[in-house]
């Protein structure tokens, strides 16, 4: 039987490398270590777990390093910005700050009503920020055991993306508070997502001037925060496979050259130039869903899970044939790297 064209049952089909001994369940985040090739990956098994990751020409490989364990699903992670320390949250409505790199124990630092769905370490203000579907924000300096603010949100958080002074927060309801952190307990701008279903993801641009957010109905909005660069916003169709619409799950620019990577439930990721409104590589479909993904610190390794995304629930999981997997892809210029936009200046 001729396998040409069958892409379905390609576990691999872009010859990533593969990282040895995946989670035994879902990957919910992935967040490479700022300061070097350190991967974590949050999962629906209760784990944290951390690879060492290098690079040498065009070959990847992976030493699994460490694991935590929380008591309920882990939906979050994070790492500090001197690459010692990760902080992960999730079911058990608590975060945990992990030492990794002096060998500690991982303690409890923040706490909230419900689940934890997002957070980030602020390392301009020296606190981290936690997002709950308790409809709150908290801010937390780990030297004291109370938060040092609790932000009311208009509905449950499902993201949030920091890019100092700039935070975005997507809540249920299609919400998207914005926060300039200069003054975090005011809100600057609430505007509704130019999508017109329910927010998966979010990203604040670099430059911090705006904001990309995924939906689950195959769509990103570009969004700038100025008015008067309101003609610059747009929305594109991706993650679709003709009649077929895919959510989009992650979102995550590409820390040189300030293009961006989208990855869906149609087992596909993209790589995409913003500013030139091009589609710079579409990648081959995996036979799951991707679940996250997320560039390393210089750009040169993306990460991406491959797994079940729970979306047709209990009934479409076959434990025999599931498998979860984190691919590394090495991505070559040509796939990330902006382009200068065709007959630029010719349009109006």
């Amino acid at each position: 039987m001729s396998t040409f064209g069958a892409a379905a049952n390609n576990v691999n089909p872009n010859r990533s490398a593969e990282l040895v001994q995946p989670p035994s369940d879902s990957v919910s985040s992935l967040s490479f270590s700022p300061k070097g090739n350190f991967l974590i990956a949050s999962s629906w098994d209760n784990q944290v777990r951390c690879w060492e990751v290098s690079k040498s020409g065009t070959t990847i490989n992976s030493v699994a390093k460490a694991a935590i364990s929380h008591e309920q699903p882990v939906l979050c992670s994070a790492w500090k910005d001197d690459g010692t320390t990760v902080f992960s949250g999730g079911c058990d409505k608590q975060v945990k700050m992990w030492p990794l790199l002096s060998g500690g124990q991982a303690v409890t630092v923040a706490m909230h009503d419900a689940p934890v769905k997002d957070l980030a370490w602020i390392p301009e203000m020296n606190l981290l920020v936690t997002g709950s579907w308790d409809k709150t924000l908290r801010y937390w300096d780990l030297r004291q055991q109370n938060p040092t603010w609790v932000q009311q949100l208009p509905d449950r958080c499902y993201a949030l993306s920091v890019k100092h002074p700039l935070m975005v927060v997507g809540t249920a309801d299609r919400n998207i508070v914005i926060f300039n952190l200069q003054n975090p307990q005011a809100e600057f701008k609430r505007v509704m997502s130019p999508l017109k279903y329910q927010t998966r993801c979010v990203a604040a641009f670099p430059d911090q001037q705006g904001f990309l957010v995924g939906s689950i109905e195959g769509r990103v909005g570009v969004h700038h925060l100025d008015e008067s660069l309101a003609s610059k916003n747009f929305t594109f169709k991706c993650h679709r496979d003709g009649n077929d619409i895919y959510s989009v799950n992650s979102l995550n620019f590409h820390p040189v050259h300030g293009t961006f990577a989208t990855a869906g439930s149609d087992g596909a990721f993209n790589f995409w130039d913003k500013d030139s409104k091009q589609r710079l590589k579409a990648m081959s479909r995996c036979n799951q869903p991707i679940t996250s993904c997320g560039f390393n610190n210089d750009g040169s390794i993306f990460a991406y899970s491959v797994c079940y995304d729970w979306s047709k629930g209990a009934e479409h999981h076959n434990p025999a044939t599931a498998k979860t997997s984190i691919y590394l892809h090495a991505p070559q210029d040509i796939e990330v790297k902006g382009k200068p936009r065709a007959g630029t200046g010719g349009r109006k």
